[in-house]
């Protein structure tokens, strides 16, 4: 089978970058620096306080693996590892496997804040970023192309390619049965790290990404790459993998988690 490789990030503000850009912050504490940069876009866009992708420091990538040897989630790295590297494992994953990559909201937010803090930080993503010069079969289907399905922004698609249709992650999967967000959103993941909880940060993501995986095989049998009992025999292997795993989220998570009903 392609491997199914189902990504996620989790991003706090680049307090080093906004250092560099304002000299008048340089000696504030990073909580200092960050509000003052929030409260420059809540002045300049009306309200809102999202920084621009370009400034947001990647902290947690999480991934479903789907492939012949089963269904793997976590987290890439430890929650130590620096930023590069972090970036650098998750390119790794491309260029080892050769994916079929799957997201919710990635062409409009996880994909470019990785290709900026990919450039910034000094990686490598050679596969990623083949577009036929070398394999002919990445001419017209690439990761990159937005139309292209090496890489299926379910959010994207779903909705037509029309932001006012979109849909979130939390309520679609609540909606189809699956136990949404848990704990936490990503409102508050800039707190969260700064009161040192990068191992939450992590759980929270990891969830996100199961329940991604488990929105994509429900688009799968829709679009019938998968029958009624292909698909449940998935959504079986996802519910029994998470039940091996000892950390105490996917209790939480599987709790959350009704028994199947008969679609």
């Amino acid at each position: 089978m392609t491997p199914v490789l189902v990504f996620d990030i989790e991003t706090v503000p680049d307090v080093v970058g906004l250092r560099r850009l304002r000299a008048e912050w340089r000696d504030f504490a990073d909580a200092e620096v960050a509000e003052c940069a929030f409260e420059e876009r809540r002045g300049k866009s009306g309200g809102g306080d999202f920084l621009p992708l370009y400034l947001q420091r990647i902290v947690a990538i999480s991934c479903v693996l789907r492939n012949d040897a089963g269904f793997r989630v976590g987290s890439i790295g430890a929650a130590g590892d620096t930023e590069s590297a972090l970036i650098q494992s998750f390119f790794g994953m491309i260029d080892r496997h050769t994916p079929q990559m799957v997201s919710w909201n990635g062409s409009c937010f996880d994909l470019p804040v990785l290709h900026y803090r990919g450039l910034l930080t000094g990686v490598s993503a050679q596969r990623y970023w083949e577009l036929g010069a070398d394999d002919p079969e990445f001419r017209y289907n690439n990761y990159i192309g937005r139309y292209h399905t090496r890489h299926i922004d379910l959010m994207d698609v779903l909705s037509m390619y029309q932001s006012r249709a979109s849909a979130p992650l939390d309520v679609l999967s609540k909606l189809a049965g699956y136990p949404g967000k848990l704990g936490m959103d990503g409102s508050q993941v800039w707190q969260a790290y700064r009161d040192g909880l990068i191992e939450r940060i992590r759980s929270y993501c990891e969830t996100d990404v199961v329940n991604t995986y488990l929105l994509f095989n429900r688009f799968q049998k829709m679009r019938g790459a998968l029958d009624g009992a292909q698909h449940a025999a998935e959504e079986a292997l996802v519910r029994d993998s998470l039940q091996r795993l000892p950390a105490p989220h996917w209790r939480e998570y599987l709790d959350a988690w009704p028994p199947a009903v008969p679609l």
